[in-house]
């Protein structure tokens, strides 16, 4: 009999469910995007509630309820960890202390309470599985693979921080794993934090940022930092870092080894930044190589599925993806804590009939498309209620008349179907606009997304033009990986030349066009890529056809259909909301197109943006 269970992933950041029947995965959220908390990090209800509803079950339905982690092992972690840096530490740990005595160690009967508090019938019990153990069933179970090399790097779940697994039909062996308080994540973070960003969440800015600088202080990383070995393992220096003892990454050790304190959040950015950023991406990279080499030496399989935080590094999966190591990685879509609660379900439903997607030649994230859609009639009864004026449109009228607004320069916003699962918009949830535009990037940045001018942007191709624009040897339908912008796109080199030097400021440097698609070219010639096919989101596909009929170009900008500090829109009100909060120009509610010229107080946008919050 086909098993029903619900997974879980809570009380860290990313709180997320997942419902799967057997190996066929019913809906996936996060929390944060119900709450418009980002990164909630409390008990997923709204994301719970969503995926009991897309089952059409009860929690007395259910067969189990899986959670991502071992809360048990994970307080003897804490406690040890305290107590080899005592007495330093003393004012953090007396701060946590509470609630993993009040609550916090008996995680299996909070979650049962609150599902209890839901009012939707009785759960079953909850089981629990390794943190990492989790991220890897996330990586591997749902992967179009029949056996794969599986990799997973994270900052740290109950002890474990980097594990290697051997995935080989519905089971799952460990080879290998690296233990606290030796981590990749927690290397990274601490540069993220010193730098000026926010922790678990700055990352991706960090990377972002490594392209303007040089690796120059790479040496002095792994000379001081992290003892790298050749087959992947590694070893920090804990004498520099305050993550063992108190609640920040960096101190004084990290300040004198890199010239003075660190950046404040919105501080100028300087070139000592750039040089950071660029050298902790450059020791991430080799890392990540060394480990794959193994993974591939160990297990002897062609196939590399990846998993844990640090696989939302994509531009080290490219690197790993171009090294030649392996025919394909598969990277899981929700690869941080978010994607634990699927693994958890697909866990504790595994063996039950294999995993039907693999003979069908497909993985099984359904293109991630796994959280809500809204219905045509409850799009058009919120914004006849709200006296929103719109046109209604069926779908290949609404690709054309889409296509065309793009093609003149309009930015749009793009709400259709289900909802992304993971932190990336994948064309459900999107902003869009035209790649060929030189003004593009800073366009959106500064009067659409509210954010640091310096970040790229995405771009989205038909798959089966993606080989003309990008260097990339398979596909990427989860943007989750970063391949070089052809050579036969790139333009050269002239009068922007010199503006493009190390030399120059940042301002200058984005003005640069590199490539007929400038708006998605970053400073290095690379691209964060997402491939769209027929299949798996067949009105985006469409939408491209469109655009490259009109224009001779099949590449768009896709970044999320959210500002800065805000979770990505979820529901039609959302979409609406941010829609009149920014500079967009048309937005796409399932049928039904808005111009934003044409909506009640569309004038008083800069009252609107006074609402938006900073990271």
């Amino acid at each position: 009999m086909t098993k029903t269970v619900l997974g879980l992933s809570a009380y860290y950041h990313d709180s997320a469910a997942a419902l799967v029947r057997g190996s066929d995965i019913v809906a996936a959220a996060q929390e944060e995007r119900f709450s418009r908390t980002r990164h909630d990090p409390g008990f997923p209800a709204g994301a719970v509630s969503y995926c009991l509803d897309e089952a059409g079950v009860r929690l007395n339905d259910l067969d189990s309820v899986a959670y991502y982690e071992q809360p048990k092992l994970k307080f003897r972690r804490v406690l040890a960890t305290y107590a080899a840096s005592a007495p330093h530490g003393w004012a953090s740990f007396r701060r946590v202390l509470p609630e993993w005595l009040s609550w916090k160690y008996r995680t299996t009967e909070t979650v049962q309470a609150r599902l209890a508090d839901l009012g939707r019938g009785s759960p079953p019990g909850v089981v629990c599985f390794g943190h990492h153990e989790t991220h890897a069933a996330s990586a591997f179970l749902p992967s179009p693979y029949q056996s794969a090399a599986v990799l997973t790097v994270d900052g740290v779940g109950e002890w474990t921080t980097t594990s290697l697994w051997h995935g080989r039909e519905d089971q799952l062996t460990q080879v290998a794993e690296l233990n606290f308080p030796h981590s990749l994540g927690m290397l990274y973070s601490a540069f993220t934090y010193f730098c000026g960003f926010k922790v678990d969440s700055g990352e991706y800015k960090l990377m972002g940022l490594a392209p303007y600088g040089q690796p120059v202080f790479a040496p002095l990383i792994r000379e001081k930092l992290v003892d790298v070995k050749a087959d992947g393992s590694f070893r920090l220096d804990t004498r520099y870092f305050e993550f063992l003892r108190g609640q920040v990454m960096t101190g004084r050790a990290f300040e004198q080894l890199f010239g003075g304190p660190r950046r404040l959040p919105e501080a100028r950015l300087t070139q000592r930044e750039f040089d950071l950023a660029a050298s902790v991406q450059s020791v991430t990279e080799e890392i990540m190589l060394n480990l794959a080499a193994t993974a591939r030496e160990m297990t002897g399989e062609a196939n590399l599925c990846l998993a844990g935080g640090v696989a939302l590094n994509c531009v080290a999966n490219g690197k790993i993806a171009s090294s030649g190591l392996f025919d394909e990685i598969w990277v899981q879509p929700a690869a941080g804590d978010a994607g634990g609660a699927l693994g958890a379900a697909l866990l504790a439903a595994r063996h039950d009939g294999g995993r039907a997607h693999v003979t069908q030649g497909r993985d099984a994230m359904r293109g991630s498309l796994l959280g809500p859609a809204y219905a045509t009639e409850d799009i058009q009864r919120f914004l006849d209620s709200g006296g929103y004026p719109y046109t209604r449109l069926d779908e290949r009228d609404l690709t054309a008349r889409v296509a065309a607004e793009l093609a003149s320069g309009k930015i749009v916003g793009w709400f259709s179907g289900r909802m992304e699962f993971g932190p990336r918009a994948l064309g459900a949830r999107s902003i869009l606009g035209d790649a060929r535009d030189p003004e593009m990037q800073s366009k959106m940045n500064l009067k659409i997304k509210f954010r640091e001018s310096f970040r790229p942007f995405a771009p989205v191709v038909l798959a089966e033009d993606a080989k003309e624009y990008f260097d990339l040897g398979q596909p990427s339908p989860y943007m989750l990986i970063v391949a070089p912008v052809a050579q036969q796109q790139r333009l050269e080199p002239g009068e922007d030349e010199k503006a493009d030097s190390e030399s120059a400021d940042l301002t200058t440097r984005l003005k640069v066009t590199r490539s007929r698609i400038p708006a998605v070219t970053h400073v290095d010639h690379s691209a964060r890529v997402q491939t769209v096919d027929g299949e798996s989101n067949p009105l985006l596909h469409r939408l491209l056809s469109d655009f490259k009929s009109a224009t001779g170009s099949s590449v768009l900008v896709n970044t999320s259909f959210n500002v800065r500090g805000e979770p990505i829109v979820a529901s039609p009100e959302d979409a609406y909301r941010c829609f009149m909060r920014t500079e967009i120009d048309l937005l796409v509610l399932g049928n039904f197109l808005l111009a934003r010229t044409a909506q009640p107080r569309w004038h008083e946008e800069d009252d609107w943006r006074r609402e938006i919050p900073l990271d």
